[in-house]
């Protein structure tokens, strides 16, 4: 198993899934991974300080309000806002964060579609929190034929790979 199916794999065995950048004003990835995740019998919690709550549910400014600790954190938002996010993952204890780009894991590909931000990749190993800096739940969840699909495009062209 390579390092990245490792990784997936550890991140997918966690039960309490914070998702943070859920929208109310469109449909976006992170509304599917939040209902992927929910639909795979995950806890979920819905981030986003804007809002209040989310498809019926509480919606959180940030991991701090959430009123137990989560297992896991999904981010899809500006790599500003992945910064934040990862400060508070090493605050509370988070030892799984996975960071959305939609071009897989090699960086730079998707500079102005990808939610990893370098610096919080390495305040994430800094702390011995496991790290996916890329790629995107859905295609190993299996949510849908087109992430099945970029998955496997992905790691044909070599998009697919953690160091």
């Amino acid at each position: 198993m390579n390092k990245l199916d490792s990784l997936v794999q550890d991140f997918l065995a966690q039960k309490k899934i914070a998702v943070v950048g859920v929208s109310d004003k469109r449909d976006t990835g992170c509304n599917l991974s939040y209902r992927t995740f929910k639909n795979k019998g995950y806890q979920v919690y819905a981030v986003n300080p804007r809002i209040s709550t989310y498809e019926g549910q509480p919606c959180y400014p940030d991991l701090k309000s959430i009123p137990e600790k989560v297992d896991a954190v999904f981010i899809l938002a500006s790599p500003k806002v992945t910064d934040q996010i990862v400060q508070q993952c090493v605050d509370l204890g988070v030892k799984h964060v996975w960071m959305h780009c939609m071009m897989g894991t090699k960086p730079g590909l998707a500079e102005g579609m990808t939610s990893v931000s370098q610096s919080a990749v390495e305040m994430c190993k800094a702390n011995g929190i496991a790290v996916i800096p890329g790629s995107c739940p859905n295609q190993f969840l299996k949510s849908d034929f087109g992430h099945t699909m970029m998955l496997g495009l992905w790691r044909l062209f070599g998009f697919m790979k953690v160091d």
